[in-house]
């Protein structure tokens, strides 16, 4: 492309930016949105639409219990080393019994233990941004990871956690925010479903109880 053909397409750009196009149909702009009112609750919701991806969930009443069902899954699975990179998350861990959390990078571990923003309970979605401590990589290049969520992170449907999250970051927005459902999962190759090629194989969500 020559010098003066991008010239002229930035310049259209800016005067699109300056220029706002009117909504064609404003009477077909409501607000309001197109999915029921959950008649159940929210934690049960997602449990139901997680564990449909192949999640695995597990509720615990406190963060007590939370250090009991780690460590037995731990024992179970026969893991040697867990990578967990955020501070606060480590203390509580290792306040409630849970001292697992040896693997000094994300590769050389047998599972990551992050935190995330928010739960969708209609998708059964994890939302996680780069704000996070745990930042771009850990729940991605783990072969299996391990989220840590509490029962105040539950929200209905993704625009409401979208809406808190531009409340709490302001105009200083997280450069990623994903939605994680489930296992990393693909069918591009001959539309066989193959999980864990671009991601974790297993997704576990420990959903805790905040206590008052």
């Amino acid at each position: 492309m020559s010098q003066s053909a991008r010239d002229t397409i930035l310049k259209k750009i800016k005067q699109a930016l300056t220029q706002p196009v009117p909504v064609p149909f404003p009477q077909q702009t409501d607000q309001s949105s197109v999915f029921h009112t959950p008649t159940e609750e929210l934690d049960l919701l997602f449990a139901e639409n997680f564990t449909k991806l192949q999640g695995r969930f597990s509720y615990c009443e406190n963060e007590k219990e939370l250090a009991s069902q780690l460590n037995m899954l731990f024992i179970k699975r026969e893991w040697k080393e867990l990578y967990c990179r955020e501070d606060e998350l480590r203390q509580v861990l290792t306040d409630a019994g849970f001292h697992a959390m040896t693997s000094p990078d994300v590769e050389s571990c047998d599972a990551s233990i992050t935190g995330c923003e928010y739960l969708v309970a209609r998708t059964g979605s994890m939302v996680l941004s780069s704000g996070q401590q745990s930042g771009r990589t850990v729940s991605v290049y783990a072969p299996i990871h391990i989220c840590i969520a509490y029962t105040d992170q539950l929200v209905y449907d993704i625009d409401e956690a979208l809406l808190s999250l531009q409340k709490e970051y302001g105009e200083q927005l997280p450069s990623m925010i994903t939605l994680a459902t489930g296992p990393s999962r693909t069918a591009d190759i001959e539309k066989t479903l193959v999980v864990g090629v671009h991601g974790p194989k297993e997704v576990f969500c420990f959903l805790v109880q905040r206590s008052n």
